[in-house]
């Protein structure tokens, strides 16, 4: 009977020198066996028998083991905190494992992005980027320069859930689409979501990227930084109250429009620039009990002025984000735990545009705005070490301004459409992880989703449900399947990278769009090599997908302009589509040399009744073939080398079939007045572009002083072998016959970066 009695261990790992708390250190318990790894924060809870002598191992690499041996008679409270390893000892091989192992737990299409190795991707003018990183993992569409947005097994851009620090970001791009939003020296975590969605995540149909904002260092101040050919960037931390509280604030601009400027005649002048702004304040009250507040403010702005005689012309374009988190940490027991978060997040995109011509006046100011406060409380229970529960609530209040227009020109009447709609998203959800057999681990659960406007609400259930079984110690079969329901859309005018979207909510006539999902692989772990393997297969049914209708736009419509009323619910229409494939990833993650392989051969068609006559088309980001080949190696401690290779299937595009011409004959003259054309244009995504490929090759040379202080030079060649990729095509006539003709964006682009640590 004395072997029903369990006991709880639990506690927090720590590093040693900046007490943040350390994610995925292997914890093991001789003898017994049982084992477990912190959580995101560090936190860990491990259910044990009674022993007199039990001994506990904290893996970790890159750290030294630690080994406790001690008198289990009840439940205890223990905290670990882990020194790096001492490069100078050659003798001691640490083993550990810094990253969940694939075979373990009941996760399926979920990919774990090492920082380091985001840090290390060569990219364009050598600005090191999360998200064009992202778009390397199979499973996720990447390519065309100037085109924002990820496309995750055949969704749109707007079908993504950015979370930092449990803050929503809306539009988390840079410079039209070429950089995202978010800073690698300011992030812990990187984590993609593309199936299986666990319970706790919701309000999106593709993806869930959850990003956090590490911890600065509580113990002394500590300064990183860099100096780029386009922008320069420096993060600072240290403590507040030594070895109790902690700050890190992260930022970065850009100086493109002070380097332009000079060189513009004095009519006719422009620019453009971003900037960004992360923080974490960390207050660590007592041992059951932290609190912490972060944020991201970030800003895009692109501007110009033109003069000519009495032309005097002006506009400038501007968007951003602002998110921030206040969140309560409170650990009740050594087996409930919980966090309680108010969220706040904003995003505005703005136009401007003002013209005169002698006494001629015309002005228009176009803004686009989504915000939203969120409460969440979220319990975590840990049954038993091979049992845990996840309850949580979570409501939101929208405020949308889809459209706030004024609009003026001389001799008409003033246009002014300012329209406000407020909504109320609330989910609950409960999430059990469990083992009902050793080498069976099941994740179910389910989440209730309501929306709530003026005049309609809806209320959905959605099913969760994912499990993994152990073949071999290393191997497993996993499967998966969620239900996912959105309540508010990104719809775009444009597909070239400029924020020309709206945010729109669910109304009387647009309905929620729901995605049903089946996924099914092999995972493997490769013990001692940091690598691990997966080959995927999903189908995935979206339905009520939103888009604009064929040739519709929100900017000046007829609506707007004459009738002074809101016309974006006029042009939007909803559909249906279809997305199915295979991913294939092998992914080391750590040592001399790392990198990965992922591959997907994929296929994506959409459904509209106003589109392409009713009937199916392949959407535009369809691609049959995509592969990445990424690869790190270090030459040396001095000496670093990487390279990119990707290579995708064209995009699907419409092109004319046929033009047919003619002249108009009016009886009553002598001559004709006019032509018409008509232009055949068949089949929608009828055509494929040339197909996609690229290579980046980068360098690093690392110097370390004694004083601990470094500095890198960051080489990198974005597009090494000059491919000319196609951009756009456009018609042209040339010698009395239509000709196709390619636009290409990027030729090869050196890069040179400056970093720095103190």
């Amino acid at each position: 009977m004395a072997q029903d009695i369990h006991y709880d261990i639990s506690g927090y790992v720590r590093d040693a020198k900046t007490k943040t708390g350390l994610p995925g250190v292997m914890i093991q318990v001789s003898p017994g066996g049982d084992g477990t790894t912190t959580d995101t924060k560090g936190y860990y809870n491990l259910s044990v028998t009674p022993s007199d002598s039990a001994e506990i191992t904290f893996s970790f690499v890159g750290y030294s083991t630690v080994k406790k041996v001690i008198a289990i008679k009840g439940d205890l409270r223990l905290d670990v905190p882990l020194s790096e390893e001492a490069a100078e000892i050659k003798e001691v091989i640490v083993e550990g494992k810094r990253f969940k192992t694939v075979s373990d737990g009941a996760d399926i299409s979920n990919i774990e992005i090492p920082i380091d190795q985001i840090k290390d991707v060569p990219t364009l003018m050598g600005e090191k980027d999360v998200l064009k990183t992202i778009q390397l993992m199979p499973g996720v569409q990447k390519g065309s320069e100037g085109t924002a947005g990820l496309y995750v097994r055949g969704g749109g851009p707007g079908e993504n859930l950015f979370l930092l620090d449990n803050a929503t970001v809306y539009n988390p791009y840079h410079l039209f689409g070429f950089f995202s939003s978010f800073n690698g020296d300011a992030l812990k975590s990187v984590e993609l979501t593309k199936g299986g969605f666990p319970a706790k995540y919701g309000g999106r149909l593709s993806s869930v990227v959850d990003m956090e904002i590490r911890n600065g260092n509580n113990e002394k101040i500590h300064a990183e930084g860099g100096v780029g050919l386009i922008a320069s960037r420096l993060t600072v931390e240290g403590p507040i109250k030594k070895g109790k509280s902690s700050f890190i604030i992260s930022g970065r601009r850009t100086y493109l429009d002070a380097l332009m400027y000079p060189l513009l005649p004095s009519d006719n002048k422009g620019g453009y620039f971003f900037y960004d702004l992360n923080w974490k304040f960390n207050f660590d009250i007592n041992p059951k009990n932290r609190i912490y507040l972060s944020g991201y403010f970030g800003r895009d702005k692109f501007w110009a002025r033109f003069k000519d005689g009495e032309s005097d012309s002006r506009a400038w374009l501007r968007w951003g984000n602002a998110a921030s988190t206040l969140a309560w940490d409170h650990i009740y027991n050594e087996k409930i735990n919980s966090q309680t978060s108010l969220i706040y997040s904003n995003y505005v995109f703005d136009i401007n545009i003002d013209e005169k011509y002698g006494t001629d006046n015309y002005k228009l100011r176009y803004i686009s705005n989504v915000k939203d406060i969120s409460l969440k409380h979220e319990f975590n229970i840990s049954a038993s070490s091979s049992h845990t529960l996840k309850i949580g609530l979570i409501s939101t209040l929208h405020t949308f301004k889809p459209e706030a227009v004024t609009y003026r020109e001389t001799g008409f009447n003033d246009v002014k459409v300012d329209n406000k709609i407020q909504a109320v998203e609330t989910s609950v959800y409960l999430q059990d992880t469990f083992k009902p057999i050793p080498r069976l681990t099941i994740n179910a659960g389910v989440r209730l989703s309501g929306y709530i406007t003026a005049n309609k609400s809806y209320v959905f259930p959605e099913p969760r449900i994912s499990a993994g079984y152990k073949i071999t110690d290393n191997i497993a079969i996993k499967g998966g399947f969620a239900i996912m329901n959105q309540y508010i859309y990104q719809v775009t005018s444009g597909g070239i990278g400029l924020p020309l979207d709206l945010w729109v909510p669910t109304t009387d006539n647009i309905k929620p769009a729901q995605s049903k999902q089946i996924a099914l692989g092999l995972a493997k772990d490769i013990p001692g090599k940091n690598m691990v393997c997966s080959i995927e297969g999903y189908y995935k049914k979206t339905n009520r997908s939103v888009g604009f209708k064929e040739g519709a736009t929100f900017l000046l419509s007829e609506d707007i302009v004459e009738k002074n009323e809101s016309s974006w619910k006029k042009n939007l229409t909803q559909g249906q589509g279809w997305s199915y494939g295979l991913e294939f990833l092998l992914h080391k993650r750590a040592g001399k040399f790392s990198g990965w392989i992922g591959y997907t051969l994929s296929w994506s068609q959409l459904q509209f009744d106003s589109v392409n006559f009713g009937k199916k088309f392949y959407a535009r980001y369809d691609r049959r073939h995509d592969i990445s080949l990424v690869g790190m190696y270090k030459l040396s401690d001095k000496v670093h080398l990487s390279a990119t290779w990707v290579y995708g299937t064209g995009n699907a595009i419409t092109i004319p079939n046929a033009e047919y011409g003619g002249i108009e004959h009016n009886p009553g003259s002598n001559g004709s007045i006019g032509g018409r054309s008509l232009t055949d244009y068949g089949i929608k995504n009828e055509y494929r572009m040339r197909a996609y490929h690229r290579l980046d090759i980068g360098i690093k040379f690392i110097k370390k002083f004694p004083s601990g202080r470094e500095r890198t030079w960051d080489l990198s060649i974005y597009n090494a072998y000059s491919r000319r990729n196609p951009y756009f095509y456009f018609m042209s006539s040339e010698n009395g016959m239509n000709v196709i003709k390619q636009v290409s964006l990027f030729p090869i682009i050196p890069s040179i970066t400056y970093n720095f640590k103190f």
